[in-house]
């Protein structure tokens, strides 16, 4: 009997874990990163790229790089959120035979959703049979809470293109819930995982229960924006720098994707470093040229002058959160535990007003990027046997998948 993975389908990042020596552990790809980015990308000489080599070169070959394609899998074309993505992405949409959302690629080939994520399930199929040395034909996946049907069998169809036998679909706030340990500790109680990542931010409210010795996690009230994440901090602090470059040089480095390219990265990196430091330079030397000469771009940037930038897309976090405790009918004096979740979340300013809103410190005490994949681990080992002391019934109400998110 082979390893049963845990595997963090992300929007825009993925992430494999198994279960090692009674513990869940993240496992590094072939580059030696912990986190994938979702991106597939087809090159002209017929190559598949996968991942930090398809993010690469995404900018210069826009057309066949798929990135974000969570957003489509399992929806149909006529979909309001496929209909507001065709405006945003930068490849092609189109409805199958079946009226399905599927991709187009510059000389009119279809692909659906679901070959595109198998790609990225590969992937993590690979990065776990290179650290095993075993094959493996297992996993559990996680979705977001308000996955409808279709969503999840699209997911599960995904895997199996992959190679993998998916043993279950779970929801992505119940696996965070269960990387923080909260099916050990104390009784009955409701959390509350607030998740920003790369492209999407969801939060939900879950009653945690002991039902006849096993712990059961209902989703009572999920919420969020699905077009609201990591990237859009990313793409305020890039219009800075091209604004701020076009004020000094009188050029702009929209119309040039190399150096919108390398732009993105450093913006990216800039972000990052501010969490942890009050300034940050981005030096991106030979950035473009005119008929003067080559122009380098050198600007400072302050932990003050980012929160400025991105105070209104923090803002917009909250009112989902005020929303999912109103449909949850409870307070948040009721919340015994929140849990962050998502790489965005380690910005200070995003912890503060969470802090301010629920009244209480979030735990963060474990890796906001793989709290999700390690929770799909955990419930991997509870059904291959490793795990004995959680038996989980992950609940979600019908009800819940009806509403689309993101304010369309």
């Amino acid at each position: 009997m082979g390893k049963i993975i845990g595997i963090d389908l992300g929007t825009t990042n993925s992430c494999v874990a198994i279960m090692d020596g009674g513990k869940a552990r993240v496992i590094e790809n072939s580059e030696g990163d912990r986190t994938t980015p979702s991106i597939v990308a087809y090159t002209k000489d017929g190559e598949v790229l996968v991942g930090a080599s398809a993010k690469r070169q995404a900018v210069t070959n826009p057309k066949n790089t798929f990135y974000a394609v969570k957003r489509l899998i399992g929806r149909k074309f006529t979909d309001a959120e496929v209909q507001k993505d065709i405006g945003l992405v930068s490849y092609g949409i189109a409805a199958h035979d079946n009226g399905d959302a599927w991709v187009t690629t510059s000389d009119g080939k279809k692909l659906s959703a679901q070959e595109i994520s198998a790609r990225i399930l590969e992937k993590m199929k690979k990065t776990a049979e290179a650290f095993l040395g075993e094959t493996v034909t297992e996993a559990v996946i996680t979705v977001p809470a308000y996955f409808n049907d279709s969503q999840r069998q699209a997911t599960k169809d995904a895997g199996k293109i992959a190679g993998l036998d998916v043993k279950r679909i779970i929801n992505e706030p119940t696996a965070a819930a269960l990387a923080y340990g909260l099916d050990k500790d104390g009784g009955d109680r409701k959390i509350v995982v607030y998740d920003l990542g790369g492209g999407t931010f969801d939060v939900s409210v879950i009653e945690i229960a002991n039902v006849d010795g096993e712990k059961q996690f209902e989703v009572l009230a999920t919420n969020g924006d699905t077009f609201l994440g990591g990237e859009d901090f990313d793409k305020r602090v890039i219009d800075y720098l091209v604004e701020e470059f076009q004020k000094d040089q009188g050029i702009d480095l929209r119309k040039d994707p190399l150096a919108l390219q390398r732009l993105k990265d450093a913006a990216e990196r800039a972000k990052i470093e501010l969490s942890s430091s009050q300034q940050t330079e981005v030096n991106l030397p030979y950035v473009t040229a005119d008929a003067s000469g080559p122009k380098h771009l050198n600007i400072k940037l302050t932990r003050a002058k980012l929160e400025a930038l991105v105070e209104d897309l923090i803002k917009k976090t909250i009112e989902p959160c005020r929303i999912a405790l109103n449909d949850a009918g409870i307070r948040t004096s009721e919340i015994g535990e929140v849990i962050l979740v998502g790489g965005q979340t380690r910005m200070p300013k995003v912890q503060q007003a969470v802090t301010e809103f629920f009244g209480k410190e979030p735990r963060k005490d474990v890796n906001p990027d793989e709290a999700v994949a390690l929770g799909a681990a955990i419930q991997g080992g509870v059904l291959g046997g490793d795990v004995k002391d959680v038996l989980l019934l992950d609940v979600t109400p019908l009800s819940l998948g009806i509403e689309t998110l993101g304010g369309v």
